[in-house]
């Protein structure tokens, strides 16, 4: 389709996300971000172009004005400044703000505009995988970082649970039999999905309450800033107390297979179903306001009772309908990851029924992991809808180095520019957990203000001065490496574990811990070598200190795989003195990585725990959070739950209280069979361990919160103990 119809279909649009300049908002955003430098930064409000988002940058009388439309663009201005002039750069995992002592000069003024309507942002699963246990503070920084990258259409479903017990309480339900419907909060990404009720619970009322604060406080913020916050609406999940209040509701028991028991889904044509949906959107703008952005997805991972396109269609049609009966402006806002999970179910037929059935402009789809496999290529660019490109690219929060670089740098423009994308109007970030591999993020957003592919031979430099400080050339060589090794985003879907985090087997991979490389490991080491050596020459910003000690985790993490076959080899060769020499070492790596992580924040489990018991108003409070962090990134749920090391974290703690003594149990049940002569037995081995990780999941025990030792020194510690060897 031509841009220019494409545009024209846009202003079409009854939500519209351009929004007036809140010039205090702005200001006090850039007070946060530079505290030292804001009285040198003015702010002025220009008009949208062509109904797009736009800002420019010049200077005027020794000061920096910063123009834009709302305060995303004026955010947005300020980032393109620091970047483009100052060479600075925030991220999750390392900030540089090393500004000049004098404001660099814009010579010429920077006129940008977007191309994308909607710059879409979360998943359900981040809202646990990563933000289960952030305070305000933590929120403030993050709506920040969203303004500054361009974000305007952000996923916000903080303190929905408190909208749910509100609609409930008026229809007469008890606490009673609403504890067995709320989960725990670090489930609530799937509880709100329709995957699963009450684990993790019972869920505390003070609970409820602070985070219905806290959702008032990030919605004022993000409208404030001129963003478009996406809410949820109903999609026939209910409280299995529904089969007493009313025994002649039409329900229909789903189950996730994940280990979780049935969840109960409202038949659309249920009467009941309009009432609930109405009264939830009803009480949500009541509570939180709206911006006529809802999102709903039928039957997340779970699959529909019938493939009847009339059933489909009319399923949707109602869904809409709910919405729109108590906002008539509604828009629906689905994700796409059904067409992609499930696609034996969901052919060409059943998509098309399910999205024609709303109007085109009422309705919004996510091509939520187009980086991986473009669903709008097969679908006729969703049958006509508008629809948003996302990259997922992490799964689970799992740390590793990994991304499909030079597709993200490509895929979005040439998407734009095809003739059979149709309504591509929006570029959005889908990951189920964020605070990891920065450079893939930055890389995604840039396409924000530009309609051409990111060339990656002049963009990775710029990446590098402003992260490091410094034009280094190895260092610059060493991204390249990165950019042909872990980021080349070949033969496997997401990145690759190390078999430290599995639990414990011959094998070279278990269910979750996926191990397959999508490189050869010593291809990795030329760029661990010109990091080792930057650092000789003096490097070290607070990015370079966090990718410094990622690489460092990420070729140690590698090396597991083979000190693992050379305990195997020993074992079946009944050679004793070899096995234990290289148990010892596989169990001394899992140390030394720990050690090496206790430097960064961003790689310790004491954060995640400390935080967790933070929300805690009693000493019950504090054990059931804590139980909560422990368990999403362990089991996930019960001793036999099928998703154990879904989650799993290459965390510092995590390392040496649970994955380390997972592997000595193995290691001792396998040194007494050698020594005795027996055949190891493998599954009551895994029977008991079992018990063991479940009993560590119910365990109380602080974990350090700030870090320790020297990331710099440490990596080269490590480097000089294993480079040697690992060749």
């Amino acid at each position: 389709m031509p841009r220019a119809v494409s545009l024209m279909l846009i202003l079409l649009l009854p939500v519209t996300i351009a929004a007036q300049l809140n010039v205090k908002a702005s200001y006090a955003l850039i007070q946060r971000v530079l505290p030292k430098h804001a009285s040198h930064f003015i702010v002025e409000e220009i008009a949208p172009e062509n109904g797009k988002d736009l800002f420019e940058v010049e200077s005027r009388a020794g000061k920096i004005v910063l123009r834009g439309n709302n305060g995303t663009s004026v955010a947005s201005a300020l980032y393109h400044y620091l970047t483009e002039y100052c060479h600075c750069q925030i991220t999750w995992n390392g900030t540089n703000l090393f500004l000049p002592a004098s404001l660099p000069v814009v010579k010429e003024k920077v006129h940008k505009f977007t191309p994308y309507t909607y710059r879409y942002y979360l998943n359900y699963c981040t809202f646990n995988y990563s933000m289960s246990w952030w305070d305000w503070d933590r929120w403030q920084k993050e709506i920040d970082w969203m303004a500054l990258h361009g974000i305007n259409m952000p996923l916000a479903i903080t303190g929905e649970e408190y909208t749910w017990y509100m609609v409930y309480k008026d229809m007469g339900f008890t606490d009673q039999e609403l504890k067995d419907f709320f989960c725990g909060p670090a489930y609530f990404a799937w509880f709100w999905m329709g995957n699963l009720d009450a684990w993790g619970g019972p869920l505390p009322m003070s609970w409820m309450k602070s985070h219905k604060e806290l959702q008032e406080k990030i919605l004022q913020r993000e409208r404030e800033l001129g963003m478009k916050p996406v809410l949820p609406a109903f999609t026939g999940h209910v409280p299995p107390a529904i089969k007493k209040k009313y025994p002649n509701a039409k329900l229909k028991a789903t189950n996730w297979t994940n280990g979780f028991a049935d969840t109960y889904i409202l038949d659309s044509e249920d009467p009941l179903f309009a009432e609930i949906g109405k009264r939830f959107l009803q009480t949500q703008t009541k509570l939180f306001g709206t911006d006529h952005l809802y999102s709903a997805d039928t039957f997340n991972e779970n699959e529909p009772p019938s493939d009847d396109p009339a059933f489909l269609s009319a399923l949707s049609a109602r869904i809409y309908e709910g919405m729109k009966q108590a906002d008539t402006a509604a828009t629906w806002v689905m994700q796409g990851w059904l067409f992609y999970s499930d696609r034996k179910f969901w052919k060409a037929p059943q998509i098309e029924a399910l999205l024609k059935a709303v109007p085109d402009n009422k309705m919004i789809l996510l091509d939520l992991a187009t980086e991986i496999e473009p669903v709008w290529k097969r679908t006729n660019a969703f049958y006509g809808k508008p629809w948003i490109w996302n990259m997922l690219h992490n799964f689970g929060g799992n740390v590793n180095l990994f991304g499909r670089m030079d597709g993200v740098a490509a895929g979005p423009a040439q998407a734009l520019n095809d003739n059979n994308s149709g309504k591509l109007w929006g570029i959005g970030l889908t990951m189920e957990a964020i605070e990891q591999n920065p450079v893939l993020y930055e890389l995604m957003m840039q396409h924000t203000w530009q309609t051409r592919a990111v060339d990656l031979d002049t963009w990775l430099p710029k990446y590098v001065l402003n992260r490091y400080s410094t034009a280094d050339k190895d260092l610059v060589n060493a991204w390249q490496i990165l950019r042909k090794t872990v980021y080349n985003g070949a033969a496997i879907r997401d990145g690759a574990e190390s078999i430290i985090t599995g639990r414990p087997t011959f094998d070279s991979t278990t269910v979750w811990t996926r191990t397959k490389l999508n490189y050869a490991p010593k291809d990795l080491l030329p760029a661990w070598d010109l990091f080792i050596q930057a650092a000789a020459k003096g490097v070290n910003t607070d990015g370079f200190r966090y990718d410094l000690v990622d690489l460092t985790r990420q070729v140690l993490a590698n090396y597991a795989a083979p000190l693992q076959k050379k305990w195997v080899a020993a074992y079946k060769e009944k050679d004793s003195t070899a096995f234990n020499r290289y148990s010892r070492a596989f169990l001394a790596l899992i140390s030394d990585m720990d050690q090496l992580l206790a430097t960064r924040r961003d790689f310790m489990l004491g954060p995640w725990i400390a935080a967790a018991r933070s929300h805690g108003t009693t000493a019950a409070e504090k054990a059931l959070y804590e139980q909560n962090a422990r368990d999403l990134i362990t089991l996930w749920g019960d001793a036999n739950s099928p998703l154990h090391e879904y989650s799993n974290r290459q965390w510092s703690g995590l390392l040496n209280d649970f994955y380390k003594p997972r592997w000595q149990q193995f290691f001792a049940m396998l040194q007494e069979t050698l020594r005795t002569s027996r055949q190891p037995d493998l599954k009551q081995f895994e029977e008991a361990i079992k018990k063991w990780e479940w009993k560590w999941v119910k365990t109380q025990q602080s974990f350090p919160t700030q870090p320790i030792g020297n990331a710099v020194q440490l990596s080269q510690t490590m480097y000089r103990k294993y480079r040697k060897i690992i060749e």
